[in-house]
């Protein structure tokens, strides 16, 4: 595990990819992507929704519903997890880091 578990998924091991399947069948569920708009455009996962960790105090505008199963990423799983622990602290009930897109096997966007 990493230095304070930042870059490791959390909740279960799920990773990046099996994120991206999840939400392809799980009601509601949000892959979310917390690099910035930059990183973003030059590729991201299918499917994902961009809000840069810089602006995750507006999570809720993006994903209203606070138990809906939210699976956020970034480049390595350290923005994510800052993000992750936000949300939960903010009363998100099924929100996981899912690590980096550098561990993406699929072809961005």
């Amino acid at each position: 595990m990493g230095l304070f578990g930042f870059g490791r998924p959390q909740g279960g091991s799920i990773d990046i990819n099996e994120a991206a399947e999840r939400i392809k069948t799980e009601e509601g569920a949000v892959l979310l992507d917390v690099r910035n708009p930059d990183e973003y455009k030059a590729g991201h996962v299918p499917g994902s929704v961009n809000l840069p960790l810089s602006y995750i105090s507006d999570v809720d505008l993006e994903v209203p519903d606070f138990d809906a199963p939210v699976y956020v990423y970034c480049l390595t799983g350290a923005r994510s997890s800052r993000a992750v622990q936000y949300m939960k602290g903010i009363g998100y009930t099924n929100v996981r880091n899912v690590g980096g897109i550098n561990k993406w096997r699929g072809e961005m966007e």
